[in-house]
């Protein structure tokens, strides 16, 4: 027997959705360093929601380069370094009390940047996957506050030891995301079995 549901209404819907660090160009040729906790995937596109009154949908706005960078579980601290961080001077009356302004957001999260090989954004060096993209589209949500950018992604980057050996696949037993869980930071349980579709299946499963 299942126990009877509840209607609730929660401020959030952050059902367990991956973090990403997005680097874009600001207008002097700097980078602005974000986290976001809206990305998903559709083929070779990856759609971001963004604030937008954020320095980061300024940004793609007036210029299409971008990197998402994938930290892994470990590195939530970093995340939450940059978290009361903006890029926006004066800082924008719709974000959060406590948030500042921060023009060295890498320097003030503890993390590198290295260069990008297509788009003009850094990298950020200690993400295990980085993908170079270019927002192909930029519009208003329809809830208002918010933008979509739906980024076309050109080159990916990843750490080596999540690679398959001879192959393009990135290993789903090495490779944890950082989740973002109601506001609360998770890396990946144990396995409990994969899709049909999976070229990366393993004949024990943990479970």
């Amino acid at each position: 027997m299942t126990a009877p549901h509840i209607a609730i209404n929660p401020s959030i819907l952050y059902f367990g959705t991956p973090v990403v660090l997005l680097t874009t160009e600001n207008a002097d040729g700097s980078a602005n360093l974000a986290p976001i906790s809206s990305a998903w995937a559709l083929g070779q596109v990856v759609v971001l929601g963004l604030g937008a009154e954020g320095q980061s949908a300024r940004n793609l706005a007036e210029r299409a380069g971008l990197v998402i960078n994938l930290p892994a579980p470990h590195q939530w601290e970093a995340v939450e370094r940059l978290a009361p961080l903006t890029g926006r001077d004066p800082v924008p009356a719709s974000k959060p009390a406590g948030c500042r302004f921060e023009p060295d957001k890498f320097g003030a999260a503890g993390l590198r940047a290295e260069p990008s090989d297509t788009v003009r954004p850094p990298r950020v060096a200690e993400c295990p996957i980085q993908l170079e993209a270019r927002a192909e589209r930029v519009g208003e949500a329809v809830s208002g506050g918010f933008v979509i950018v739906e980024a076309a992604v050109g080159k990916v980057h990843a750490d080596p030891r999540l690679v398959v050996p001879g192959t393009d696949h990135v290993d789903p037993a090495a490779w944890s995301p950082l989740i973002y869980n109601f506001r609360h930071y998770f890396g990946l349980g144990a396995e409990l079995g994969h899709s049909y579709r999976s070229q990366t299946p393993r004949e024990a499963v943990a479970g």
